[in-house]
């Protein structure tokens, strides 16, 4: 289990342009950064170093277990995180219903853990519809049933909320309180504020 996710010195490059350089920050259980700044700030960037999907320039990110032991970054990044785009990452052809079984299975699932998902997020007026033809709030919430689903310590989030309205803001923050009070993390690139207390990173204007 990650109790702590520590990044020092990291600097992360796009191409030839450098989005930032000797980037610290320590995140432990039970408590959320907000990721601000403007577009191309590389706040993308860092949710995807962090996964594992991008190599840094320089700089190191570590996961620590509740001992403050590191933890092998393969099996941290393969059982530990959930990272959830901007993008939803469904298939639109499957159902709903077929789409949160696959995404949780393939991630880890508990039963109880699809149940509490269906219940919390709303989801089952929609599981016998095909993905294509859900709302684009609707797609997030389904996007977003993975993290109950298939319980893991640190969620990675890049504008989680954008697409949901006020009620599902609420109640999607409300299931952010929840992990954050069982020991989860949450690091979220984010425009508008977390419906939850944060500390902010800013990572500034962009080049």
């Amino acid at each position: 289990m990650i109790a702590t996710l520590s990044v020092t010195g990291l600097s992360l490059a796009r191409g030839e342009r450098l989005l930032f350089r000797g980037l610290d920050v320590t995140l432990p259980a039970g408590e959320a950064v907000a990721l601000t700044g403007a577009n191309g700030a590389g706040k993308t960037s860092l949710l995807r170093a962090i996964a594992g999907f991008i190599r840094p320039e320089s700089g190191t990110v570590t996961f620590l277990d509740t001992d403050d032991g590191a933890i092998d970054p393969h099996e941290a990044r393969g059982h530990g995180l959930h990272l959830l785009g901007h993008l939803d990452g469904l298939k639109t052809a499957r159902t709903a219903r077929d789409e949160l079984m696959f995404q949780s299975e393939w991630l880890g699932h508990s039963h109880r853990g699809i149940a509490e998902a269906i219940e919390t997020l709303g989801l089952a007026p929609l599981l016998d519809l095909e993905v294509r033809q859900l709302s684009a709030g609707q797609r997030r919430r389904l996007a977003l049933a993975r993290l109950v689903g298939s319980p893991r310590s640190l969620w990675l989030l890049d504008e989680p909320l954008s697409p949901l309205d006020a009620r599902w803001r609420g109640i999607v923050g409300e299931m952010m309180a929840r992990h954050l009070h069982g020991g989860g993390l949450i690091l979220a690139a984010v425009h508008d504020p977390l419906p939850i207390p944060t500390r902010t990173l800013d990572l500034g204007a962009g080049r």
